[in-house]
């Protein structure tokens, strides 16, 4: 096997392989010995079949595994040989003449094919003594945990059935039949029996709740409300819809008791043990947030830190993603370019720039992780295994199986980790202050800021937000 480099440009490689014909006939020919072994034949005893006779019924098949052989030692050779560290797999490309390939599976020719490829590229982690990061930090009020615990008890109370003629009121649990109709056809998902619905609660489309309000059982109305723009179902968005509704049952709101059987119905010794622990919840909600646009401005500022080249396939690769999910998102709300105040030539420009900054990122934080030898463990993967399962009740074993038998899957879990792990070890680089503050300044322009405007691809957004979804390149363990 022959190796010559005939490209060396910025981040791209290319190189020539040439094997020869003879070196291809040896190849062959150990294949096929070692099949002879293994091949049950009609008309032959185990182990004696001719190789000829072998070369003839198997020959081409196993020669385009040798070629295959031969791809995968050159591409190893070349990165070995030349310590290069690949951003995507090596594209490779056989000559265009298919009887070349032929005659190279009959052993009669010499064949060459061209590995083209792109490297990460090298350079120097920045400095971070300069660097200072202000971490918001909040507490929950006991306002804050009073008014969480009404809401649990308000969920859970009991409900009761309405005296006969009783007119439904906001707050009551109402049972329903309908049938929904858009210019006069029923539609799908448009239909139910049985039914239960808190008037009030807002689990209706807008409109639809309201309309109930004093109706009585037995009682039919017509109700006639609008689909929202952004409303999932993209057939439905935004179509005006009269539903037959039928009122079945009506029953009237417990009172809400706030006390330690309150406590006791949700797990908890005493109505202060489930306010400790209503507290400890908002406050891990607390420290989320802060967590989020703590990681943000720290990825801000890595950002101004770096500029190096990119390999264009990543970048395209990153784009693609990104686009994918604007475009979607768009289609999903019935929404244009124009309709969120810019072209598509222009948020083609923004987000390829997002998708760049993801890029650089994810190869910063790659390298900051492979220099401080920040590794996953076994047990991490676990109890991020174990987490996920719990989200599908009833399934367990089922997603188990699906993540044990699939790498890529497993290597999603431990990517997010390993980010979070090089996270950790930057932050410890950098000042960091801590600021007390409300829970409103917490949480304050989520919208215009969201840690994953960028990273999902969020239509509309002009924030670059922070990557909470880096390149997997950045997250290699």
């Amino acid at each position: 096997m022959q190796v010559t480099e005939t490209l060396s440009q910025g981040l791209k490689r290319e190189f020539q392989v040439l094997l020869a014909a003879n070196e291809l006939e040896e190849r062959l020919t150990s294949e096929l010995s070692t099949l002879k072994d293994k091949a049950q034949i009609k008309g032959f005893r185990p182990g004696k079949v001719p190789v000829a006779h072998l070369r003839k019924l198997y020959g081409r098949s196993v020669m385009a595994d040798v070629l295959q052989n031969a791809v995968n030692e050159a591409n190893q050779k070349i990165v070995t040989e030349n310590n290069l560290k690949l951003a995507l797999e090596p594209k490779i490309e056989f000559p265009g003449e298919q009887s070349i390939v032929e005659r190279a599976l009959d052993s009669k020719a010499d064949v060459s094919f061209n590995v083209a490829l792109e490297v990460l590229p090298t350079f120097e982690l920045a400095d971070l003594s300069d660097v200072s990061l202000t971490k918001q930090v909040a507490k929950p009020s006991d306002e804050e945990v009073d008014e969480a615990i009404t809401r649990m008890a308000s969920s859970n109370r009991a409900f009761s059935p309405r005296d006969e003629g009783a007119a439904a009121e906001t707050g009551d649990r109402v049972t329903i039949d309908f049938v929904g109709r858009i210019d006069g056809t029923e539609f799908e998902g448009g239909k139910g029996e049985g039914v239960d619905l808190e008037l009030g609660s807002g689990s209706f489309i807008p409109g639809f709740e309201d309309q109930l309000v004093g109706a009585k059982v037995g009682e039919q109305r017509v109700v006639k409300t609008t689909f929202p723009e952004a409303y999932g179902a993209e057939q439905l968005a935004g179509k005006d819809a009269e539903f037959d509704v039928t009122v079945t049952a009506i029953q009237a709101p417990g009172e809400t008791k706030i006390d330690d059987e309150l406590a006791k119905g949700f797990g908890m010794e005493s109505l202060d043990k489930l306010k400790e622990a209503v507290s400890n919840a908002i406050g891990g909600d607390f420290e989320a947030q802060s967590r989020r646009k703590l990681k943000k401005d720290l990825l801000d500022a890595l950002d101004t830190k770096y500029a190096f080249e990119l390999p264009p396939s990543l970048v395209h690769q990153e784009f693609a993603a990104v686009w994918a999910q604007v475009e979607q998102d768009l289609k999903t709300r019935g929404k244009t370019f124009e309709d969120e105040g810019t072209t598509e030539e222009k948020a083609t420009a923004e987000y390829r720039k997002i998708a760049e900054r993801r890029v650089r990122l994810g190869l910063v934080l790659a390298q900051v992780g492979e220099t401080a030898d920040i590794r996953v463990s076994d047990d991490e993967v676990n109890q991020a295994l174990m987490a996920r399962v719990r989200q599908f009740p009833g399934q367990e074993q089922q997603v188990w199986d699906f993540y044990r038998k699939n790498n890529q899957a497993l290597a999603e879990l431990r990517a997010p980790i390993f980010e979070e792990k090089v996270v950790d070890h930057v932050l410890a680089q950098v000042k960091l202050v801590e600021e007390p503050v409300s829970k409103e300044a917490l949480f304050a322009d989520e919208d215009d800021t969201s840690e994953t405007a960028d990273a999902k691809g969020e239509a509309g957004s002009t924030s670059d937000g922070t990557d909470e979804a880096l390149p997997a390149v950045a997250k290699a363990d």
